[in-house]
């Protein structure tokens, strides 16, 4: 091995000096500067006394000097002279320098990012001494003390010096990369004459040197791997060596998983199609496998295997990785997936469908209001309300599904709903079926609707009962639970901290894995046409997710189904919103003096809700969209008394934006929102807006007016708490 012979380049002779003191600047570029003659034969005398060298008569020895005033500065100047490929050699550093960083800190901060840098402490004989410097840095061959006041020789000297150090730094560095481009050079090429040396038998004294070699490596590597390896015969009667990770992911012994005769596939095609692969002398790439362990669980794996060859036997080398944890996540990622977009699809259907309830019921409504009906159209009349209101019913469902239905939430004993829940459910769930409830006693409140947290306990129990058509038991149980990291690696969608778990457990008939899988989807149903709407667990699964929890099912065939429903505990200080309170219209009288700005996009939803206040009294504006109401607007500002306004509406003006532009303009404008979704999910700060009403759809003529005289009693809105745009 040979190596280049080490030279002295062009020394580097460019310094920055650090100091608060602009005429110590001044004072090192006079030493440091361009000199005369003799000075300059004396210091290189002095030079090669101390470096041992002949003096060069003729070399240049005057230096670049840069300034910094502030430790901050220097540090940016040595990082853009390093940056522009003309880094410093040596930097001078005053120990102090107010009100920034002390030379100690400059000099430390310089050092992490560029550790060659040689440095000098600029002191006097009053600051820090070499032990409390030391002492800051630690000790380092890279640093000189320079006493203030400078001698001029002292600082030449140093200056040299140093800029020859760091110039035998780089050298050395150099010579230090090129080794080890040698050495790494020199190993690929043993790498190389050792699979050679394998591949010639003839050459048996070399090649068995090399495989001994090669075996050393391999053994190491094989044992100190986190991935599951093993060597197996070719005729599959056993293992010939297997490491660490590999018996712990069989959950066995060594000498156990040495023993077996076989790798426990849970699929024994398994084999064949290693050993087909294998034959053609070609490796086997990540083929997708499922292995049973000791104690019976199946795992996925990808399996990598080779023909490895151990003196003149051929082994089977197997390499498995266990992906099972992944493809656990990949497939709960996906199913979120897929769970938010029908929950999505879920929710514009039902909002649209809200918009032609709303039609449907309040004309209906108000036709039913004629007293001149004759019998037959009322009745049908009648038949159309309450088919609409079926259908009220299942948007509510979709709603809660997609998790956009109005909710009002408060400080809720899960206990006292279980109780009233179960004493309904008793003539429900028929005799043949033992209904035992295990509350645990003192349960902290939770926060939650207790019309969904109802419509939950029942859906579930409902369910259990359709699981179990022969008889058979349904425990509900009430427990609290705290939420850990490792419930959490089971269950990405678990929330930390404590929380009361609601448990319905049936003896049913249960479900298989494919059933299981789709459970939560609208619509979804394993019962006979006509015996159920398929939207029960989809309801419970988007209710407990509005309230910030999560639910989890237990099931096998023949083994029963356990439902676990997981409610946050209710936050210290919250307190149960109020409701609202139903005002009879005909408490109010007309007054057509109020005018309306009604924005509504769907054509028949405005033409109703037009024609429901024109029938109270009120003088009704009507238009499309948001750009439409502002012109509207712009003609009647001073008429206007009332803003009722959908919240999502097309154009690129949206409800919300309306009433600011208009607040803005009008504060004491009064402003109803009207929308198919719940008004907190609206927007983040949609509950903060208090002065608004919101009037959820679908609604009747009555309700309508209710809202609109109510609205119009209540106390001016504040322009300084006004909507943001968003």
């Amino acid at each position: 091995m040979s190596t280049t012979p080490l030279t002295w380049q062009s020394e580097n002779h460019r310094i920055l000096v650090i100091d608060d003191n602009p005429s110590i600047h001044e004072d090192f570029r006079k030493i440091l500067g361009p000199a005369d003659v003799k000075l300059a034969q004396e210091l290189e005398a002095e030079e090669a006394a101390l470096f041992g060298e002949t003096a060069e008569a003729s070399r240049p020895w005057s230096f670049q000097i840069d300034s910094a005033l502030q430790g901050q500065e220097g540090l940016e100047k040595v990082r853009a002279a390093t940056a522009n490929g003309v880094p410093y050699a040596v930097a001078f550093i005053d120990v102090r320098m107010p009100p920034g960083w002390d030379g100690i800190e400059t000099m430390s901060r310089i050092w992490k990012e560029f550790p060659d840098l040689q440095m000098v402490i600029c002191t006097a004989y009053s600051d820090y001494s070499w032990d409390e410097i030391a002492k800051s840095i630690g000790n380092s061959d890279q640093v000189l003390v320079l006493k203030k006041p400078f001698d001029n020789v002292e600082v030449l000297q140093m200056a040299h010096a140093l800029c020859r150090k760091w110039e035998l730094t780089r050298i050395a560095r150099r010579q230090m990369d090129d080794l080890e481009a040698l050495v790494n050079e020199r190993t690929a090429e043993l790498r190389a004459a050792n699979e050679e040396l394998i591949g010639q038998v003839a050459e048996r004294t070399m090649a068995e040197a090399a495989l001994r070699h090669s075996e050393e490596r391999f053994s190491k590597a094989f044992h100190g791997s986190p991935v599951p390896m093993a060597i197996r015969r070719l005729d599959i009667s056993g293992y010939l060596d297997a490491n660490a990770s590999f018996v712990a992911l069989l959950g066995a012994s060594r000498e156990e998983a040495l023993a077996d005769t076989a790798l426990l596939w849970a699929e024994p095609e398994t084999d064949a199609k290693i050993a087909a692969g294998l034959a053609g002398r070609q490796a086997i790439r990540e083929l997708p496998a499922l292995i049973r362990t000791h104690a019976g669980e199946t795992r996925e794996v990808l399996v990598t295997a080779q023909i490895l060859k151990l003196g003149d036997a051929p082994y089977q080398l197997l390499i498995l990785q266990d992906i099972t944890d992944r493809v656990r996540l990949e497939n709960e990622l996906h199913q979120a997936q897929k769970m938010e977009a029908v929950g999505r699809l879920a929710a514009g259907v039902a909002h649209d469908f809200n918009n032609i309830l709303t039609v449907i019921l309040g004309n209906t409504a108000m036709q039913l209001c004629n007293p001149q009906l004759d019998e037959k159209l009322t009745a049908s009349l009648n038949q159309v309300q309450r088919a609409a209101e079926r259908a009220t019913a299942l948007t509510r469902q979709l709603l809660a599904y997609s998790r956009r239905q109005i909710i009002h939430r408060q400080p809720l004993a899960l206990n006292e709903v279980v109780e009233q829940t179960v004493a309904m459910l008793r003539r429900l769930i028929g005799e043949h079926i033992a209904l035992d409830m295990q509350l645990a006693p003192d349960l902290p409140p939770i926060f939650a609707d207790p019309s969904n947290v109802d419509q939950v306990i029942m859906n579930l129990a409902l369910n259990a009962r359709d699981a179990m058509p022969d008889g058979g038991k349904l425990t509900v149980t009430t427990t609290r639970i705290e939420i850990d990291e490792a419930f959490r690696a089971r269950n990405s969608e678990a929330q930390l901290g404590p929380h009361i778990c609601l448990t319905v457990k049936d003896t049913g008939h249960g479900m298989d894995a494919a059933t299981l899988a789709r459970i939560f989807e609208p619509f979804f149903t394993t019962k006979d046409p006509g015996k159920g709407t398929g939207m029960g667990l989809a309801t419970a699964y988007g209710v407990l997710k509005q309230h910030r929890g999560w639910i989890e099912v237990d099931s096998a065939l023949r083994r029963g189904t356990t439902v676990r429903a997981f409610f946050p505990l209710c936050v210290d200080g919250m307190a149960a919103e109020p409701a609202n309170v139903e005002i009879q219209p005909s408490v109010f009288a007309r007054n057509e003096s109020i005018t309306i700005l009604v924005v509504e996009d769907e054509a028949m939803l405005r033409e109703f809700v037009s024609d429901a206040l024109s029938a109270l009294g009120y003088r009704v504006l009507s238009a499309p969209n948001g750009r439409a109401a502002l012109e509207i607007w712009a003609e009647h500002r001073d008429e206007i008394d009332l803003l009722l306004t959908d919240v999502v509406m097309p154009e690129s003006v949206s409800g919300r934006e309306l009433a600011h532009t208009l607040i803005m303009d009008k504060p004491d404008l009064k402003v109803i929102f009207t929308s198919g979704y719940s008004a907190e999910l609206i927007g983040t700060d949609f509950e903060r807006e208090k002065q608004h009403a919101f009037l959820a759809k679908p609604y009747l003529p009555d309700r309508l007016g209710q809202t609109v005289a109510t609205h119009l009693k209540s106390q001016p809105a504040n322009a300084a708490n006004a909507p943001s745009s968003r």
